[in-house]
Formats: structure tokens, C-alpha cells, sequence
């Protein structure tokens, strides 16, 4: 024998059977994942100061003379490479250092032997240093107050000796870098 609700007519009932058995199911319901608010692409993602070549959301700021991303850590420039960086706080008024870390491949070195990477921002020029053997290298420099006052700035790379495109495969291979970016001081 059928149970009635409430002396309700069939259409209620069923009506009243489907409201319940909703509630039910959407009692258990509670949502676990954490909402995380992240930036669009709209909004855009602020530079950094310091730029992990592998990190693809540092990518952006890789502007030229980049190859792709290597073993998920580095990545070989060309010969001449620039990257956007934004000044560390309080830059404007102490300056930073100015810092790359790369590696001088054998493959490089046993063809074409020491190299020398020079920096510029702007129209201001850093000191050329050498690098007379191959392995982890790391190039510095002190950079003034008075270049770092806007709120990015392009550093320019530049190799003196590099091996073409065709000496050893189809791109301009010149030094694998892992990170570059500024020191605050």
C-alpha cells in the first residue's frame, strides 16, 4: 500500500519525493578545494628581479637570444641575449649587483676557447669580463643607482666568441644560462 504525505495527491508526492531526495544528496555536499586567486593574463604578471631561465612564467621576460628550455633548468643563448628585469626595492637610491649564472660547455670551449660576456643597460656599459676555462661561471657587476629608476629595465648580454649556427648543430649556441637577475643592496 502506497504512503501518502499529508493526504497530498500524487503529483504532490512525487514533487515532495524528489525535494527530498535532492536535499539529501546536496547535504553531503561541501566543497574541500581551496579557492586561489591568481592573476590573468589580463592583469599580467609583475617582473621579477631575479629570472629562473626553466620557469615558464618567467618566459615573458626573456626578451631575445634565448633558446627553449633544456632538462627543465636551463636554457643556451645566442650570442647576444637580453632579459627585462625589475630593479629590487630601494634600487633607485643604493643601486644592486647585477648577476648571471651560466655554464661554459666543453662543446664550446674546446672550439672556440675563452670568452668574454659584456653587459649594458641602456647606454651604460659594465665591465667585459673573461672567462678562461670552461665550467659553472658567474658574472657580476655593480650597477649605479641612476640606471635603475624606472620600473624595469633591459640588461643586453653579449659574447665575444659564440659557435655559429651549423658548427656544432642548427642554432647559434654561446653560453647555458640558469638564472639572472639583481641583488639588492
Amino acid at each position: 500500500m502506497p504512503v501518502q504525505l499529508f493526504g497530498a495527491s500524487g503529483k504532490m508526492r512525487r514533487l515532495a519525493l524528489i525535494a527530498l531526495v535532492a536535499l539529501a544528496f546536496t547535504a553531503g555536499c561541501k566543497r574541500r578545494d581551496k579557492i586561489v586567486v591568481q592573476p590573468t593574463e589580463e592583469e599580467g604578471q609583475a617582473l621579477a628581479s631575479v629570472v629562473r631561465v626553466a620557469d615558464p612564467r618567467m618566459a615573458p621576460q626573456l626578451i631575445s637570444g634565448f633558446h627553449d628550455v633544456e632538462q627543465n633548468s636551463w636554457r643556451w643563448t645566442k650570442s647576444k641575449f637580453t632579459v627585462a628585469l625589475r630593479p629590487p626595492a630601494g634600487a633607485a637610491t643604493k643601486g644592486a649587483k647585477l648577476e648571471l649564472k651560466f655554464s661554459l660547455p666543453d662543446a664550446v670551449f674546446s672550439k672556440v676557447g675563452a670568452v668574454t660576456l659584456s653587459a649594458k643597460i641602456g647606454a651604460t656599459e659594465f665591465p667585459a669580463e673573461k672567462f678562461p676555462k670552461p665550467g659553472e661561471c658567474t658574472y657580476t657587476a655593480e650597477v649605479p643607482a641612476t640606471v635603475l629608476n624606472a620600473d624595469s629595465v633591459k640588461v643586453e648580454f653579449t659574447l665575444d666568441k659564440f659557435l655559429a649556427a651549423g658548427a656544432a648543430e642548427q642554432r647559434e649556441l654561446g653560453v647555458v644560462v640558469s638564472s639572472v637577475g639583481f641583488e639588492a643592496k
